[in-house]
């Protein structure tokens, strides 16, 4: 058994299973899945509910979006977690929900088109999303831990303030907002994390958000925010037929829109990817990206048949694999089956749909946060003296964060809004523009070889070394790293000038590992 309670799934013959391959017994698979859901379930029906609003849609057919969501969410998250062939799914404990940056460019053109426009944009998108996969995972390589560390951190601390509007009220200038027992059920939510996660072992360690879930929900009940009417008015089985706003139309303005949102989906999704298989201990080649973004360009086609929207993977979800130490796909597979049960049975929707968003902001707030100490760990493996690695990271996160905080009273982004419509979508992610600014910078400064300006002390051809000082790579890494080694005030790279020579004794690289 591993230490948070988890199988072996291998015979003494057979090589171990790793962690994120193991089945667990079915009970438990049925309650850790159940838990991802419940975590992720606010997010997932947020974008549905806003562009619904947004369009002035009467309930009924909101309803329909919020079906139609699910079910998409459900069937990309299975095949996330359990692959079809060489072709799709990332085979890791990912969650996919409907990505928030389609709701502004949503809005947009079906205010100016129309929703059938909305929904054949959004199949083109898809389909060029499909071609783009394989291309577009080419870039993992440049993605060292000094650049995946500063965005896994971003994706966690944008996400602070909608985790914060779960708790206190979505907007800022209304008399309720901030409500002392909203804020107590989140906060008690918190402790109780905290509680169970240092007294509970094993599967009930595992279980603690469930658990502070449960809890906070029951304590909800003599405040009146428990409240079941709408599991009665919703039906039995509600799913929309494809196309149910009409037949698609393609507009080259409304095209061109989804595929910024696709780009922006991808570049997220990436991040995410990253930030589980850090925390998993599961190498990711370029090969499992590609499969990863093809299951997001997959849900793009699907919502354009279907009513529904592009997903993307979830960060709470995310953050509730490093704190469980569940790293099974098959727990996210099965979570995958409850979406897709509640997206034909609105029932069942409806019921998880009932727990109080500060109990759930309470959890997520955790979850987030979570990621964003992933990030931190991550960024631990990078060198950061002799090199300029400290403010590739401050700008990166100084710059990425203004789209999270600069907001109005509903959350939000405002500081890009005198920008193009394109420039808002792309630059309104906290992430995306985290990974624009990181990936530029670290090419700028760790691979670009450019002359040094003002000092004798920097040559551009650096001295010969002795015998014996070369040695080896330190051992893990490759020259996918590209790493600077500095010895004696003098930079060597990976790529050396010298034929045969990989590193400088003494010397450590950027990543982390010290040469021998």
């Amino acid at each position: 058994m591993h230490a948070h309670g988890e199988p072996e799934n291998a015979t003494p013959d057979s090589e171990p299973v790793h962690p994120v391959d193991q089945v667990l017994p079915a009970p438990r698979l049925a309650i850790l899945g159940l838990q991802h859901v419940v975590v992720m379930y606010a997010g997932a029906v947020a974008v549905p509910f806003i562009v619904g609003s947004a369009l002035k849609l009467d309930l009924h057919t909101i309803a329909l979006l919020v079906n139609a969501d699910l079910l998409v969410a459900g069937i990309a998250t299975i095949i996330q977690a359990v692959g079809v062939s060489h072709l799709l799914g990332v085979r890791l404990p990912v969650v996919a929900g409907a990505t928030f940056t389609v709701v502004s460019p949503m809005i947009t053109i079906a205010a100016g088109h129309g929703l059938p426009t909305v929904y054949g944009a959004m199949l083109v998108s898809g389909v060029f999303g499909l071609l783009i996969a394989k291309p577009f995972a080419k870039m993992i390589k440049f993605f060292p831990p000094l650049v995946a560390g500063t965005v896994i951190v971003i994706i966690g601390l944008s996400l602070i303030g909608p985790g914060a509007g779960m708790i206190a009220g979505h907007d800022t200038s209304a008399a309720d907002y901030g409500k002392l027992s909203h804020l107590a059920l989140g906060f008690g939510v918190i402790a109780l994390i905290v509680l169970f996660s240092r007294l509970l072992r094993g599967f009930l360690g595992q279980l603690a958000p469930l658990l502070a879930l449960a809890l906070g929900t029951l304590a909800s009940i003599p405040l009146h925010l428990f409240d079941l009417s709408g599991v009665r008015s919703a039906g039995w089985f509600g799913i929309a037929s494809p196309f149910h706003f009409g037949a698609p139309r393609f507009d080259a303005a409304a095209i061109a829109s989804m595929c910024i949102v696709l780009l922006v989906t991808y570049t997220e999704s990436t991040a995410d990817m990253l930030a589980v298989a850090e925390m998993t201990g599961k190498e990711l080649t370029d090969a499992d990206i590609a499969r990863g973004l093809a299951t997001d360009g997959l849900s793009a086609v699907l919502g354009g048949c279907m009513n529904s929207f592009p997903d993307t993977a979830y960060a709470e979800n995310v953050g509730l694999v490093q704190m469980t130490g569940v790293r099974s796909r098959w727990v996210v597979a099965v979570a995958g089956c409850f979406l897709l049960v509640m997206g034909l049975v609105p029932k069942v929707g409806a019921l998880i749909a009932a727990v109080p968003e500060p109990v759930v902001g309470g959890a997520a707030l955790v979850m987030f946060a979570m990621v964003t100490a992933v990030g931190v760990q991550t960024l631990r493996k990078v060198e950061f003296n002799g090199n300029h690695n400290l403010l590739i990271v401050a700008v990166s996160l100084g710059v990425g964060l203004l789209p999270a905080v600069a907001t109005d009273p509903y959350g939000n982004e405002v500081f890009f809004r005198h920008c193009p419509a394109w420039a808002q979508t792309v630059f309104g992610s906290p992430i995306t523009l985290t990974v624009i600014l990181a990936f530029t910078l670290n090419l700028l400064f760790n691979h670009l070889k450019l002359p040094a300006l003002g000092s004798a002390a920097t040559s551009a051809t650096p001295p010969a070394a002795t015998e014996e000082d070369l040695v080896q790579v330190p051992e893990g890494c490759s020259a996918s790293c590209a790493r600077r080694i500095t010895l004696s005030s003098h930079t060597y790279f990976w790529e050396s000038p010298y034929p045969g020579v990989s590193a400088a004794r003494g010397g450590q690289c950027g990543c982390g590992r010290r040469s021998r």
